[in-house]
């Protein structure tokens, strides 16, 4: 697996790479302190599974190459990590097809779970946006109905194998046609899926899709073939 961390400071992509290192030996960690060197090693690496994105850099928004890299490699998840915690932030960074979103001031332990979970297939979420209430009525009755029990599996909420597929490209940012290409379907089949995916979440978009799945423990293998 190789995953590309992109952050201007030298000591927390060190820090980060050898926690990455710590969850997984052979996990090959590429590095870049701006959004143009990011853009050049994405460029020459389209085996990338994975981007940890800060949004403070030098050369351009984080916003902004957070789009850019999602525009040059669309079937890459791309997980924020920021020093800023803010709702609106969080929020945009979702929007703009993030899978998660870090935070920097976790602690060591912290930041080792929530990048396990990551690698894992999961979504990680500051606990704040992951305990809205506000329209998530179906996702507090799935929650309490499996209070204690772990991760809840796609089949608990009423997911086919199929609906699960999409909803595991969904989470990555993936648009429809993208999902059709990946997964061999009809545009149409897969907007028939998506909608029985929301309403299975009790939500409405893909933003709200990737909280819902956070706070549901769903994890999923983002790097399997799907038949």
């Amino acid at each position: 697996m190789k995953v590309l961390v992109v952050d201007d400071h030298v000591l927390i992509r060190e820090a980060l790479k050898q926690l990455l290192q710590e969850i997984c030996p052979k996990l090959a960690v590429l590095e870049a302190a701006d959004c143009a060197n990011a853009i050049r090693i994405i460029n020459q690496n389209s085996d990338l599974e994975l981007i940890l994105l800060d949004l403070q850099l030098p050369d351009k928004s984080g916003f902004a190459a957070l789009s850019e890299c999602r525009s040059l490699l669309p079937s890459v998840p791309v997980v924020v990590l920021s020093a800023s915690e803010d709702r609106q932030d969080v929020m945009r960074a979702l929007d703009g097809g993030a899978m998660g979103f870090i935070p920097k001031s976790h602690d060591g332990k912290i930041m080792l779970n929530a990048l396990r979970m990551v690698l894992g297939g999961g979504v990680y979420l500051p606990a704040d946006i992951v305990n809205q209430t506000t329209d998530n009525s179906r996702t507090n009755a799935i929650t309490a109905q499996h209070q204690g029990n772990g991760p809840v599996s796609p089949a608990e909420i009423g997911l086919t194998g199929r609906q699960a597929d999409v909803l595991a490209l969904l989470i990555q940012g993936k648009p429809n046609k993208l999902i059709c290409r990946e997964l061999g379907l009809a545009e149409g089949t897969v907007k028939i899926h998506v909608t029985a995916i929301l309403r299975a979440l009790g939500v409405t978009n893909r933003t709200q899709a990737v909280i819902a799945v956070g706070r549901l423990g769903i994890k999923f293998d983002l790097h399997r073939k799907h038949v």
